[in-house]
């Protein structure tokens, strides 16, 4: 990956505990136009309050950020912390307080461990080199059983440029906005409302489409960050290097995002859930999430039985408008019902086999409009509720 003008670190800090790079650290040499989109849920972690507040303005150099803790419902000593991690890597760096993000994700209620990071912050400025976010998507893992990147490169006006991406998630993904940290890094030079305005749109055709559990955290955070070292001219709206820039970035999310679900706590089964033929886009959405939010489909993925009437209740309790004799569900190409009702046949076992693979397709067709939507699910294992059971020790 050959991306300009920023560079890279990542220490120990043994914040939950040793053994493992736990704080990592994103510097741009100039600072950058930049936006962020955070958690919905009304119980926000303090870095993200702060970092909300840091980002109004547009622009950032520094993302510092922490696993194994993530600094949520810990009160006024918590954003003290955050203050205080904020101004450590902001001085160590030379560069404004309100130019650096914070970042953290881990168990929540717990006071962060500010003697150690005390300790790691120097170290971790020091470390900085212009390597590859490797060891950052890999500091920042928790239940993830593999670090999540991607990056796709474009050209404007003659120079050519990068959009790269790290992602650490696995449990409590929930669309608005998928329960995860992502930091998306570009050396391009980028008009900043062209910037936030495809940013949002490719965090809600992407993080906003997928679900492993239907849960949402208190730190959801992505970030972007374009420092113009490629030196092209910024890429405006209207022009062809502009569409040719949200679809990298489009790519980028996607992919990051589809690399949550696959890696979802005890995961055994990657599934695309289309509807079509909804009223409208939103009722579709509706009933898509129904389904893939389900605990009762995702067992029967988990266990891979056909058992298609599940898939329909869901549909009927998702508030999107259904009429029952005009609803269609199929397995990749198997079609398991029409009109509402059973295949017949052999379809049983040819649905079967279709939830025997690792990835798949459930499409259902509302036949009642025009309305399309795509989201992205796992199962539901024996695993996830061994995880989740005791996470905090």
């Amino acid at each position: 990956m050959d991306i300009k003008g920023f560079q890279f670190s990542a220490v120990e800090a043994a914040i939950k505990k040793p053994g493992r790079k736990d704080l990592a650290l994103i510097f741009s040499e100039v600072p950058a136009t930049a936006c962020s989109v955070f958690t919905t849920n009304a119980v926000k972690a303090a870095p993200v309050l702060l970092s909300a507040k840091h980002i109004k303005k547009g622009m950032a150099q520094a993302l510092v950020v922490n696993s194994g803790n993530a600094n949520a419902c810990t009160g006024e000593h918590g954003m003290l912390a955050a203050l205080e991690t904020s101004r450590l890597t902001a001085e160590g760096l030379g560069i404004p307080d309100e130019l650096v993000q914070v970042s953290s994700t881990g168990v929540i209620g717990v006071q962060m461990p500010m003697d150690r990071l005390r300790t790691a912050i120097p170290g971790l400025v020091e470390g900085l080199s212009s390597g590859t976010l490797d060891e950052v998507a890999e500091a920042i893992m928790t239940t993830d059983t593999f670090p999540k990147m991607e990056a796709r490169s474009g050209q404007a006006g003659g120079s050519s440029y990068t959009v790269a991406g790290i992602a650490k998630g696995a449990g409590m993904i929930m669309p608005n906005m998928a329960t995860m940290l992502s930091f998306i890094i570009t050396d391009a030079a980028v008009d900043p409302a062209f910037l936030e305005k495809s940013f949002r749109c490719a965090v809600d055709t992407s993080f906003n489409t997928i679900t492993v559990d239907g849960d949402m955290s208190t730190n959801d955070t992505c970030l972007i960050m374009a420092n113009a070292m490629a030196n092209n001219p910024p890429i405006k709206p209207g022009t062809p290097e502009a569409e040719i820039f949200k679809a990298l970035l489009h790519d980028v999310l996607l992919s990051l995002a589809k690399q949550i679900v696959k890696d979802g706590e005890g995961a055994t089964k990657f599934v695309e859930v289309r509807v079509t033929g909804a009223r409208n886009d939103i009722d579709a959405k509706r009933a898509a999430l129904a389904i893939a939010n389900s605990s009762l489909v995702k067992t029967a993925f988990f266990g891979q039985d056909a058992n298609w009437g599940r898939i329909f209740a869901a549909v009927g309790y998702s508030g999107a408008e259904v009429d029952q004799s005009s609803l269609s569900l199929s397995f990749d190409d198997v079609i398991m019902a029409t009109k509402g009702i059973f295949a017949g046949g052999d379809t049983e076992a040819r649905g079967t086999e279709v939830l025997k693979k690792r990835e798949f397709t459930v499409t259902v067709d509302l036949g009642l409009g025009s309305g399309t939507t795509t989201v992205y699910t796992s199962d539901l294992s024996h695993e996830y509720v061994s995880i989740n059971a005791d996470y905090r020790t």
